[in-house]
């Protein structure tokens, strides 16, 4: 019964040490016309400027650009019977 409390606990100051973080937000427009707002952590928002740049586009327009990326089905679960 002391396991669940565990996870709860790591789940919790997961939570608080994640929320105490520091954040970029980016605006941008999805590929309908909405108006988005995206939550990085700093090691997300450097990946994302370095990915911009090296395309020279804006971090808006990366994650533009990026909302048209087909979705990659995922492979069907094979599960051996027996």
């Amino acid at each position: 019964m002391t396991q669940p409390l565990v996870d709860e606990a790591q789940f919790l100051r997961d939570l608080v040490k994640s929320a105490r973080q520091r954040t970029i937000h980016v605006k941008w427009v999805d590929r309908d016309g909405t108006d988005r707002l995206t939550v990085l952590s700093v090691a997300e928002a450097a990946r994302l400027n370095a990915i911009a740049s090296a395309r020279r586009v804006s971090k808006s327009e990366m994650l533009r650009q990026a909302a048209h990326i087909p979705v990659q089905p995922s492979p069907p679960d094979v599960t051996p019977i027996g």
